[in-house]
């Protein structure tokens, strides 16, 4: 026998309500709710510390590199720049550099801080790769300094490849690794010596793990790598498209996975990063309804609570394209693949 039609009118009222306390309960997006010093943030990359988060990035407005901290995630504070000059070596190494853009921090075996860093110029494959070490994150902490370690690795137009945006990574052998690249022929890694953060063989040839091939002078944007291992696999996230464009900028980001960290990486649908492939991970936001465009130069962070992140940079429409800090849950699906949760 049918319901009469008020038992279905309360069911319905019920089920409502019930949608209703449940979306009322859930919190705002991460990214809804950060606040304080979070722009202008280009390039960033993030590391848990004891109870602090750091978030370092591009130098802007006359920096070297750029520091923020916060308590929870949410809350952000401008600190301090890790490094005040550039090196000697790094201006004779690049002439016409005037500052350090997309680091890289981990934490090495010996309990050092690592941070990598590029010096280069706008669109030239001239550049080199940097390194500073320290024991603390905390300014306020005995034995805070960051000392130069030196060149990396470098790029000279007679190299197919550019030397920046460096990413760290260590893998399930404990084997050291660095990849980096923009433009050119994509994206290299490179083995390190797991002691010094150096080069293991300096005139070893690097691993090539993706590309976007173009026509002979065409442009092939791809760049700020960023390799994490999970579930048996190593994912490696890549941008995509043009940054540094304000609202107009297109840049997206992708995500492959291998086996071997060496690749191939290979996207959802079987397409290879070498290819110019991979699954859309971060996607270009050009709507003009969209606030946040351009997002892209991921890096992520696993947390002290299992939780994984994707921090990054997107331009803020309402403040002429201000590079604006952006972080998002990833959430590991049922497929296995990551999705940035909540990302507006």
């Amino acid at each position: 026998m049918a319901a009469p039609k008020w038992a279905t009118g309360l069911i319905a009222l019920t089920l409502a309500s019930s949608v209703l306390a449940q979306t009322a309960a859930a919190p705002p997006a991460l990214n809804a709710r950060l606040t304080g010093d979070i722009a202008p943030v280009h390039d960033p990359v993030m590391i848990r510390a004891g109870d602090t988060y750091y978030v370092y990035g591009t130098g802007l407005d006359g920096q070297m590199l750029s520091a923020r901290t916060s308590p929870d995630l949410i809350h952000w504070t401008a600190g301090t720049p890790p490094l005040s000059r550039l090196p000697d070596w790094a201006t004779e190494a690049v002439p016409g550099t005037k500052g350090m853009w997309a680091p890289d921090i981990s934490r090495s075996a010996d309990g050092r801080y690592r941070l990598y860093y590029s010096v280069s110029t706008f669109g030239s494959n001239r550049s080199a790769i940097g390194l500073a070490t320290s024991p603390t994150l905390d300014p306020k902490a005995p034995g805070y300094g960051w000392r130069d370690e030196g060149l990396v690795v470098m790029s000279t137009p007679k190299d197919d490849f550019n030397a920046i945006d460096p990413n760290h990574v260590v893998d399930a052998q404990g084997r050291e690794w660095l990849s980096l690249g923009s433009f050119w022929t994509g994206i290299k890694l490179f083995a390190l010596n797991p002691k010094t953060g150096k080069l293991l063989d300096p005139a070893a040839k690097p691993n090539a793990i993706a590309r976007r091939p173009a026509p002979a002078g065409g442009p092939a944007p791809v760049e700020a790598p960023f390799i994490i291992g999970h579930g048996g696999y190593y994912w490696l996230l890549a941008s995509y498209d043009y940054c540094c464009k304000g609202v107009n900028s297109t840049y997206y980001t992708v995500v492959g996975r291998s086996k071997a960290i060496t690749g191939p990486y290979l996207g959802k649908d079987g397409s290879a990063m070498m290819q110019g492939g991979g699954t859309i991970f971060l996607r270009a936001d050009l709507q003009e309804k969209q606030r946040y465009r351009g997002p892209g130069h991921p890096g992520v962070m696993h947390d002290t609570d299992g939780k994984d992140y994707v921090v990054y940079h997107a331009y803020d429409s309402q403040t002429k394209g201000t590079p604006t800090l952006r972080i998002a849950p990833i959430a590991w699906g049922a497929d296995g693949w990551p999705v940035a949760e909540n990302r507006p």
